[in-house]
């Protein structure tokens, strides 16, 4: 069983936890700035805006986004019961904040699944529940967002707000999106093609790079996604897209309630016309949190639907510190937390031993 253990451990990415890295995302920064540029011919308008909002809206916002935080926290408690593993709903919200601080601070998705999994099985979590903490959040909360982006398309569709190329260029992305989701449903009944598929795919991509190629990540990562498809398709996958479904519902909500704070409410469909594709986008582009072409997106689809642009421009940096910087850099400190815990839970299983 250890040995097993061990071997599990080894194939999971080396998380890269260095303070230097962290200041990446400040860096770009200066990215969102230079796209919204052009919004700073509204700038007036928008400090007349901020001298108007609501507070009581604001606080609902925050509210809203506190919640939508502890969703994934509950996503992370739904996964690792359905090993009959207990974690509570706050320490899974601080691992995915945390975690999540790590991957858009250099360490990409394989270092947030990488901590993802170090901190939960630190936390007394079995390795089979550590691995679907630290492998499946990223494909529900996905899904749901895949959900919003389409209703969104279609809105955006039937108000003829989309220029062509912007159709084509959203579709396209759905398309991909629910490609790759097509391609993995049909792998669980074919299981031997699609393992071969992924090595022949990593093949491909080392022979362009010139690098020598080893299968055994590759092979590790679909026996991992089967064993996540086994483990969930008995029900347990109810909880875990419950607790997607609060995690982007309640992000909304904050989107929806900042609206109300600058007194400009919006209709259901305007809403996510200009929530689900953005952060869709940002979720495939290579942008830490799509950071700069999320807001960017945000500001071209509002302002095409009519939003005035200096409520576009304050609605959207408000939002985006609520939901991006500010969990960003709370999940900073709670970093050196969580090693100092885990180091503490192996040094006393090994005392035990």
């Amino acid at each position: 069983m250890q040995m097993t253990e061990k071997k599990q451990v080894a194939s999971m990415p080396r998380p890269r936890v260095r303070l230097v890295r962290y200041l990446m995302p400040l860096v770009l920064l200066g990215l969102a700035v230079h796209i919204l540029l052009p919004q700073v011919a509204t700038m007036e308008h928008s400090l007349q805006v901020i001298k108007g909002m609501r507070l009581w809206a604001v606080a609902l916002a925050i509210l809203a986004q506190i919640l939508s935080y502890l969703g994934n926290g509950y996503l992370l408690r739904t996964l690792v019961a359905v090993t009959g593993e207990q974690l509570s709903v706050l320490r899974g919200t601080v691992i995915f904040t945390a975690a999540a601080s790590v991957g858009l601070a250099g360490g990409g998705i394989a270092g947030s699944v990488a901590t993802t999994y170090r901190w939960t099985r630190g936390s007394g979590i079995n390795a089979e529940g550590a691995t679907l903490a630290g492998w499946l959040p990223m494909l529900f909360t996905n899904a749901t967002l895949i959900v919003a982006g389409i209703f969104g398309l279609i809105h955006l569709l039937i108000a003829h707000e989309l220029s062509i190329w912007q159709a084509i260029g959203f579709g396209l992305m759905l398309l991909l999106l629910l490609l790759v989701a097509s391609v993995a449903t049909w792998g669980v009944r074919h299981r031997p093609q699609l393992t071969a598929l992924a090595v022949r795919l990593g093949q491909r991509w080392a022979a362009l790079r010139r690098r020598p190629y080893d299968p055994a990540p590759a092979e590790a990562a679909v026996a991992r996604w089967f064993s996540a498809w086994d483990a969930l398709r008995t029900g347990g996958w109810r909880g875990p897209v419950v607790g997607a479904t609060l995690n982007t519902v309640f992000d909304m909500l904050t989107l929806y309630f900042l609206f109300i704070a600058v007194d400009h409410p919006v209709s259901l469909g305007i809403l996510l016309s200009g929530y689900g594709l953005p952060l869709l986008l940002g979720r495939v582009s290579f942008l830490p949190g799509g950071v700069g072409l999320v807001e960017g997106t945000m500001a071209a689809l509002y302002d095409g639907l009519g939003v005035p642009s200096g409520v576009t421009v304050v609605v959207i940096l408000i939002y985006r510190f609520f939901s991006f910087w500010l969990p960003l850099l709370i999940g900073f400190p709670l970093i050196p937390y969580l090693q100092h815990v885990v180091g503490n839970a192996n040094d006393s299983s090994g005392s035990k031993q």
